[in-house]
């Protein structure tokens, strides 16, 4: 199915959290979440619109220090300039033809305006996510049936040798999406662990035993901040409230590149082992996420350390051979976002399926992680794309630290409750995420569209570039 792209539109909401969120070098407290409409003209003159959404996260993308976040958010935005260009002067094409002609003269333009990989690849993420929205609104049918028919038109691309003998039709046509998904919590370096230390007063929880009795988790996602002794404490502290769940429960940890070197981060992990109180939260870890920074990642071997537990890479998970790259120095899983590319997240769920197959065993994995995704568009672009690849928990922030849709315009709140009232809730004031014995349910993403019955009020927004 091949269309043109006839317009690209840019808009922003301003995103506050309720409290302050940090990972890594950064301590989020507020940044704008963009938002893309395209429309799309079909063969036969038919036209449709399409949306998506992604928050401007500063510090994650780049983490140079010597930029500001604002600089941080004209990179994104320049990013997204660079790729409408590109899409609107690309004519007729598939779908994944879109992208992919589009993929490596976005980097090189990036690069000349001091863009990395990561940063360069955001601009089309977006505009790919609301261009096949709009081609599955056109033709009336869910994402689902979209990529198991693979409409979008996904091959292996040129250049990625490993996946040419794989059957992409056969296993997009394979694919079998969940009606519910676990909701991995985060705790951030600044997130309250008991009741005691809680500092605001809006009624939702804020600690994590707070949390923990609310929403009835047994999946966390726990940050670590490249200070081996002070992590150990802190996750001791975490454990005392984990270890009080009666039935098991999971964690993975994520050193958002906070641990210099490969040694680093083998010292943390010698350290949690060695602690009798951390002997149960220890047991329950399945993987470590992007532990050590992009350039050390690049090149060091970790398949000593991912022996005892599973690595995956996410930050440095830029390119379409990043994964390659990663599973030569030991690492066994990547990270699913839309903030990197639908179209990446499937490519690597193919390897991780043909890599398996030729092993002869389960051990490259995807996870899905999260961007402080909104809800809305966002959040159920991101759980559909997690559904499709078949994870049974997804790592779920945004909920938490911002006060649910209560930004957004009263009715565009109740539209978005009335059509998929299985995964909203009101509560507080506001329409919000549900989550149920630390599940979300999901049923209702399955409409025609990407995942949403509802578009965003357009005009409740700024619209900038």
């Amino acid at each position: 199915m091949r269309f043109s792209i006839a317009d690209i539109a840019f808009f922003e909401r301003p995103v506050k959290l309720r409290m302050p969120f940090r990972f890594g070098v950064a301590t989020l407290t507020e940044a704008p979440q963009a938002f893309v409409r395209a429309r799309i003209r079909l063969e036969n003159g038919r036209e449709a619109e399409g949306g998506a959404a992604e928050l401007l996260a500063p510090k994650w993308f780049d983490k140079d220090p010597a930029l500001t976040d604002e600089q941080n958010f004209d990179q994104l935005r320049a990013s997204l300039s660079l790729a409408r260009d590109a899409y609107r002067a690309a004519g007729e094409n598939t779908a994944f033809g879109h992208f992919i002609d589009a993929y490596g003269p976005q980097i090189a333009a990036g690069a000349t305006r001091g863009l990395n990989r990561l940063v360069a690849c955001f601009g089309p993420a977006l505009i790919d996510r609301a261009a096949l929205d709009a081609l599955c609104r056109a033709l009336g049918i869910s994402l689902y049936e979209a990529m198991r028919r693979n409409v979008p038109g996904i091959a292996a691309p040129a250049g990625e040798d490993d996946l040419l003998p794989f059957d992409m039709d056969g296993f997009l046509a394979g694919l079998n999406p969940r009606q519910a998904i676990a909701a991995r919590h985060t705790v951030g370096l600044a997130d309250p662990i008991t009741h005691a230390e809680k500092k605001l007063d809006d009624g939702l929880p804020e600690s994590l035993d707070e949390v923990v009795q609310r929403y009835g988790h047994r999946w966390f996602k726990l940050k670590v901040g490249g200070d081996a002794a002070a992590d150990v404490e802190r996750l001791s502290a975490i454990a005392a409230v984990l270890d009080r769940i009666g039935e098991p429960y999971h964690a993975t940890l994520d050193g958002n590149e906070q641990y210099a070197d490969v040694e680093g981060i083998v010292t943390l992990w010698a350290r949690i082992r060695e602690q009798p109180r951390l002997k149960r939260l220890a047991s329950s870890i399945v993987f470590i996420e992007q532990p050590i920074k992009r350039s050390a990642a690049a090149a060091e071997d970790v398949s000593a350390l991912a022996r005892e537990k599973p690595l995956i890479i996410d930050e440095s998970d830029d390119s379409l051979e990043a994964f390659a790259r990663a599973r030569r120095l030991g690492y066994t899983g990547v990270s699913s976002k839309t903030c990197k590319g639908v179209y990446k997240a499937l490519l690597n769920a193919a390897r991780c399926r043909l890599w398996n197959i030729e092993e002869g065993a389960n051990r490259y994995f995807m996870s899905g992680e999260d961007l402080t995704v909104q809800a809305g568009l966002a959040l159920q672009q991101d759980l559909a794309l997690v559904s499709l690849l078949g994870l049974t928990h997804v790592e779920r922030n945004g909920h938490h630290y911002v006060n649910g849709m209560a930004g957004l315009p009263p009715a565009e709140q109740r539209a978005f409750l009335r059509s998929h009232d299985d995964l909203y809730e009101h509560s507080h004031g506001a329409v919000r995420v549900r989550i149920a014995n630390g599940e979300l349910q999901i049923r209702s993403l399955g409409v025609p569209g990407y995942a949403s019955a509802v578009l965003p009020d357009w005009n409740s927004m700024g619209r900038t570039q």
